[in-house]
């Protein structure tokens, strides 16, 4: 399993100021950071596996496990707070039956909540796949996430 990490790891020199980097490119690669591929880094750089761990938890674009295949993102800013994101956190939840940081059992949807998208004048508004969708109802939301299962079904 180590040689699928040792091409993206050993591009860089083994100093510790490339860590981030290393598990960045493993995170692109896989979707997620897996256990063993923080192991690899810890032994090629010679550091403690707790410092490997603290990063990549730290760093909220990465994740030790895997994500959806769309990561619906939910802006709980200010704004979108005031006009009604608890409402559309709830639906999703009932929609997907998932919680923040979870993804579906078939794979498709991960949820994760967010301080701000800078998309205040949409509020409430969420982001999937890059895509912005403002000034959702419950309703709305039903049916966004509906195409994306369609595009599954269909595509």
């Amino acid at each position: 399993m180590d040689h699928m990490y040792r091409e993206l790891v050993h591009k860089y020199p083994k100093e510790k100021r490339y860590t981030l980097a290393m598990l960045q490119d493993i995170q692109r690669q896989n979707g997620f950071i897996p256990k063993e591929a923080m192991e690899y880094i810890s032994e090629y750089l010679n550091l403690p596996m707790s410092h490997i761990y603290h990063l990549a938890t730290f760093y909220k674009a990465l994740s030790l496990k895997p994500k959806g295949k769309y990561v619906i993102k939910v802006c709980n800013g200010t704004a979108c707070h005031i006009r009604g994101a608890d409402s559309i956190k709830e639906e999703l939840y009932n929609i997907l039956g998932i919680k923040p940081g979870e993804t579906t059992e078939d794979g498709l949807f991960s949820l994760e909540i967010v301080n701000c998208l800078g998309a205040c004048a949409l509020a409430p508004v969420i982001v999937i796949d890059n895509k912005y969708y403002g000034n959702l109802t419950k309703e709305e939301l039903k049916s966004v996430i509906d195409q994306y299962k369609g595009a599954e079904i269909y595509g």
